[in-house]
């Protein structure tokens, strides 16, 4: 029980900092209401635990050390980030019913492959408690991200629909999607060019 807290500490930092799933949640909140951005959150956690699952056994190894490999799933995730950024600059500026217009399960499930920050917590946390291979360790990490992936990426989601009330007025909220929607295209461009620059 040693590593829960320190484990802990770290799962949460990670979580609940802003990046792209917290902001993809938030605007989807605002956009759709908490109870449609809850489809994404539980495809966060899914996704999330299994690269965590995999990672941690073993297969994520031969990814990570795959270069050709980890700069595909780059370019992939910053097609998926600005095309979500894209989504949250175009969002209706209204609380819609429309099924197919958020971020649902499997994009929260399959965004995980492909989200920087998303490895960056796998194989941190799996190099910093030095638990790879160790069934104990992996499912420990497993139980702390269950709850806290899905604390805080709901936290953001439910953050998101708490402020729908200041942004009724539509210029308001049509900004607010371009903002959100921007940041995310920027995040993008960034982990784009990060690598060629440093």
């Amino acid at each position: 029980m040693s590593l829960f807290i320190p484990m802990f500490i770290y799962a949460f930092s990670m979580a609940i900092t802003p990046g792209p799933n917290n902001l993809i949640a938030l605007t989807t909140g605002v956009n759709y209401g908490f109870r449609r951005a809850m489809p994404f959150t539980f495809g966060v956690v899914v996704g999330f635990n299994i690269m965590l699952s995999v990672v941690g056994f073993g297969f994520g190894e031969m990814i990570a050390t795959s270069d050709r490999l980890m700069e595909f799933l780059g370019y992939i995730g910053v097609g998926f980030i600005v095309y979500m950024g894209y989504k949250t600059m175009t969002a209706p500026t209204e609380i819609t019913t429309k099924e197919d217009s958020s971020a649902g399960f499997i994009h929260g499930v399959m965004f995980q492959w492909v989200n920087p920050k998303a490895w960056t917590a796998c194989l941190g946390g799996i190099a910093a408690f030095n638990i790879a291979g160790n069934v104990n360790g992996i499912l420990l990490y497993i139980a702390i991200s269950i709850f806290v992936v899905l604390f805080s990426v709901g936290l953001w989601a439910y953050a998101g629909s708490k402020i729908t009330k200041f942004l009724e007025d539509q210029r308001n909220h049509r900004i607010f999607n371009i903002v959100m929607g921007g940041s995310l295209m920027l995040v993008g461009v960034y982990i784009l060019f990060m690598d060629k620059v440093t």
